[in-house]
């Protein structure tokens, strides 16, 4: 089955400074690919690579089995594409937007958009530069699935929505995904690519970090282990055992971050007759910030 999206030795660089260098994607037909680094990290760059808005100075991609540039008239009728930037022309109403794009597109009918725009408790008629920054994103997204597009590209989809209409959008992630469509999230909000992403590449200064299943990501996660104690407890013991880390040890409170195996940590726990113990992998944004520290100390061992 041909991927949604592929990418090979993909890189934009400007001058000296480089944005994206050798990155290698690959996303399924029929999943939702998170794409995850902070602001900066060169997640928009790529975006716009893939789609023909801007030129790769080395590799290249394919999406939906398409050259972007050669065939990107094609590529993006089967493309919804909301982009991080979403400028919207100001005097001009929501209804207006999504008539105008209808008719580009070569749409006879308006029921989805309708639709969509009843789901999201969309502003139609008001100019768009009299809507807060939650409504305008609401008609973007109108805009990027009104069509029904194979693959959804979203850059900071969620961006100024209230937690009821983030919690829509969820929603209408899954729908769109159990039809067999793919979607391509960029994001630096952590909680809410774990929801909904199979996987996930990180992304940093524009350099692949990592890319796995965010369920294998958990697993090899370190995990964090707290125990409660009547009285203080020396640190030592646990600082000498391989793969461990204290994180603090305060008023009968000790924190450790595990990486291996955890019986030794229990042993040594037990033997001071904790009150209480909590263990547990760490979540994603716990192991972003890992990969960013790893990725940053290799770079500067390379330096």
């Amino acid at each position: 089955m041909t991927a949604a999206i592929q990418t090979s030795g993909l890189g934009k660089t400007y001058g000296s400074t480089v944005a994206v260098s050798d990155l290698d994607l690959v996303v399924e037909p029929g999943e939702v690919y998170g794409f995850l680094g902070p602001n900066g990290a060169g997640k928009t760059t790529t975006i716009r690579m893939l789609l023909a808005l801007q030129r790769p100075t080395a590799g290249g991609a394919s999406i939906l089995g398409l050259d972007p540039w050669r065939e990107s008239v094609d590529l993006h009728r089967r493309v919804g594409y909301l982009p991080g930037d979403l400028e919207l022309y100001p005097r001009m109403t929501g209804r207006q937007h999504l008539e105008w794009f209808a008719r580009i597109r070569g749409e006879e009918s308006l029921a989805r958009a309708r639709e969509l725009s009843e789901r999201f408790d969309v502003v139609l008629d008001r100019p768009t530069h009299e809507l807060s920054k939650g409504n305008r994103q609401k008609v973007g997204l109108v805009l990027a699935l009104m069509h029904s597009p194979e693959l959804l590209v979203l850059d900071e989809p969620t961006s100024g929505l209230d937690p009821l209409m983030q919690h829509e959008f969820e929603k209408l992630v899954h729908e769109v995904v159990a039809e067999g469509r793919t979607v391509f999230l960029s994001s630096h909000e952590l909680d809410e690519v774990q929801r909904l992403a199979d996987r996930v590449a990180i992304i940093r200064s524009g350099r692949l970090v990592a890319t796995d299943s965010v369920e294998s990501l958990r697993r090899s996660a370190p995990q964090r282990v707290e125990a409660w104690f009547a009285t203080p407890v020396d640190p030592a013991p646990f600082t000498a055992l391989a793969g461990v880390r204290v994180l603090s040890a305060e008023d009968g409170h000790l924190v450790l971050r595990v990486s291996g195996g955890i019986a030794p940590v229990l042993r040594e726990i037990a033997a001071l007759e904790p009150l209480d113990l909590l263990a547990r992998h760490a979540d994603l944004d716990e192991l972003f910030l890992d990969l960013y520290r790893g990725s940053e100390k290799a770079g500067d061992d390379a330096d």
